[in-house]
Parts: C-alpha cells; structure tokens; sequence
C-alpha cells in the first residue's frame, strides 16, 4: 500500500484546541500543495483525519483528490499504537494529523522506533510518502515533501 502522512496546514491561535480552525494563509497554502499533488498524479482511496478541526478542513481541501471516503478516528490526537495500524488498509490512504505523533507514526512504520520520531521534520502542511505493509518497521519512505517544495511544484 501506499501511505501518505500528512501534518495539517497552519491553523489560528486559539485556548481551545480542538476547535481552532486553518489560518486564511494556511488554507491558501494547503490548496497549492493539494494543486501540487494533483499535478503528481496523487489519489486516495481513503482520507484517516484527526477529530481536530484544523485537521477535519485539511482533509477537506484534499476532497478533489479522494476517489473514496473522509473519515474521522480520535487515534490521530494521541501517540501510534496497534489499533490505528488495523486501520491503515486501502491502496493509497492518506492520514491528516498532528506532531509529534505523525512523526512518531513515521519512524514507528519505518525503523520500527516511535521514539526515533524526533529525527523527522514535518512541517505543518508536509507529505510523507511510505510504501509497503503497516506494521513496525513495515514500510519504507519514498519521499519526505516540505509544503514550500510542493508549491514551487505547482507555482
């Protein structure tokens, strides 16, 4: 399969965090990337998102390149572990989330380490791109996309 993680767009200031939404700028530049992906030839069968409503409107702005469904799971506001793999099915799926648990999501797929998740950056708006088989360690990174690359890609 292939796994795309993707950290949400910048999003407002707020006490509440659950409930701040995306920036004006961060929503213009989220589309440049979705613009950037499009161009790539990128599709998801499935869009995973965080309850979260910076990351709910981020999945959103990838709706143009969704064939299947938006869906919600509480699992991408805390910490990977074995119940969000069970999830992770389809042949592309992209997962909209926050750090460090993105990163930690990463390193735990790849070198089978959540701890080793400092030693990935993502910035907010990245895409990460694995390919292989969920599980720790059961999957190799193909590409580690800033968002400033994928809008050059598209500018």
């Amino acid at each position: 399969m292939e796994l795309f993680l993707i950290r949400h767009a910048i999003a407002e200031d707020g006490e509440d965090d659950d409930a701040r939404p995306l920036s004006a700028r961060g929503r213009k530049r989220f589309k440049e990337v979705v613009g950037a992906l499009d161009a790539l030839g990128v599709r998801f069968d499935r869009v995973l998102h965080s309850p979260k409503r910076r990351a709910v409107e981020t999945a959103e702005l990838l709706a143009p390149l969704v064939d299947g469904e938006l869906e919600v799971t509480a699992l991408l506001k805390e910490a990977p572990r074995d119940k969000l793999l069970g999830q992770l099915h389809g042949g592309a799926v992209a997962v909209v989330g926050h750090e460090p648990h993105l990163s930690s999501l990463l390193a735990w797929l790849t070198v089978g380490e959540p701890e080793q998740g400092r030693a990935f950056v993502l910035k907010k708006g990245s895409v990460a791109v694995l390919a292989g088989e969920p599980g720790p360690g059961g999957m190799q990174l193909l590409a580690l996309w800033s968002p400033g690359a994928l809008r050059k890609l598209n500018g």
